[in-house]
């Protein structure tokens, strides 16, 4: 018997049985934000433990509305040549079950007493006590990380002319580096009653009271201080 249905609707009832069955289709499960969120908080704790002064971290919120797959292993990492501090871009990645990059604004602002030229410097002048103050604000603001102790300073050549009220940094100090990058360094983690050691390969060079970030055997990265005796302490 010959099908006595127009062409046209035949064509159109096709198209609708393939719309119902695209929409009858389960969607594609988003990644949750809050793992997300979580992971790069923990990441960014465990980075600054070591800071001085009050650390706070605000995250941006991560787009519930992305389209990617939905993860069971989330690690945050620090892109190359960014410190964990201030503004950034942390990096967020996927291991498992599928693998994805995604990259989540950070601020972390560190308020601690730091060391500013009470005068003006001159560029190799030794630093006495009288040529320092203190001040309070966000060390993370700071182009450079400001030294926080005055044994840091006193004693050191000035590298460059400093103006008064400017932030007394490594960079505008010759220090000498008591860590080199590559280096197998003592790690001391040291809290309330006790110290924990360890050891790791310096990814940084760095002289005393300066950042160093340490990569242990299993692979973490911490980050500490160096301190004069060669050995990194991170405060727990």
């Amino acid at each position: 018997m010959p099908n006595l249905i127009p062409r046209h609707i035949r064509s159109l009832t096709g198209l609708l049985a393939i719309v119902t069955s695209a929409l009858a289709a389960p969607a594609q499960a988003q990644q949750n934000p809050e793992p997300v969120e979580r992971a790069a908080r923990t990441f960014l704790q465990q980075q600054t433990t070591a800071l001085p002064g009050k650390v706070s971290i605000q995250i941006s919120p991560f787009d519930p509305r992305n389209q990617l797959p939905t993860c069971a292993a989330i690690t945050a990492f620090l892109p190359p040549g960014t410190r964990a501090w201030g503004r950034l871009n942390l990096g967020i990645r996927c291991e498992s079950p599928v693998t994805w990059t995604a990259y989540l604004p950070v601020q972390v602002a560190v308020v601690a007493d730091y060391l500013v030229a009470s005068r003006a410097i001159r560029g190799g002048q030794i630093l006495s006590p009288s040529d320092l103050e203190r001040r309070t604000g966000d060390i993370a603001a700071e182009s450079s990380a400001p030294l926080t102790d005055t044994t840091q300073a006193v004693g050191q050549r000035a590298r460059y002319s400093i103006a008064a009220g400017s932030a007394i940094t490594t960079d505008a100090l010759i220090l000498p580096q008591i860590v080199r990058q590559g280096q197998t360094v003592k790690i001391l983690g040291v809290g309330d009653g006790f110290t924990v050691a360890n050891e790791g390969r310096a990814m940084n060079a760095a002289a005393a009271g300066e950042a160093v970030r340490v990569r242990l055997a299993n692979g973490q990265v911490v980050t500490g201080t160096a301190r004069a005796d060669g050995a990194i302490e991170i405060r727990f």
